[in-house]
């Protein structure tokens, strides 16, 4: 009984702190992993299996978020991605890659 204790407090600790180390779009962006385009979606710069991933799951939440103040403001999808993506360049923290004329610019 001991030992099944043991081995879940060990398992739960593991889950804990994996999930803790897991990459945030913060930490992407200033690790030069992660920059934003101006159709209002990030992007990954560098290859990396986490931050695709972790790219992935934003859009997914960013293209949801834009279809329903598309619907909500009757406008078309696309214009609120270019509204999106010119206030998330413009929001761009000094230091953090944004795409520009067709390559990614360090702000």
């Amino acid at each position: 009984m001991k030992n099944i204790a043991i081995l879940s407090f060990l398992l739960t600790s593991c889950l804990y702190f994996s999930s803790a180390m897991a990459l945030d779009i913060g930490e992407a962006k200033t690790r030069g992993l992660v920059g934003e385009k101006p159709d209002g979606y990030a992007a990954t710069i560098k290859s990396d299996p986490e931050a695709k991933a972790l790219v992935d799951e934003i859009n997914a939440k960013r293209k949801a978020n834009y279809q329903a103040l598309a619907k909500k403001n009757k406008l078309s999808l696309s214009q609120v991605e270019s509204l999106a993506g010119d206030k998330s360049l413009k929001k761009t923290a000094k230091g953090h890659y944004i795409y520009q004329n067709g390559r990614w610019v360090k702000k």
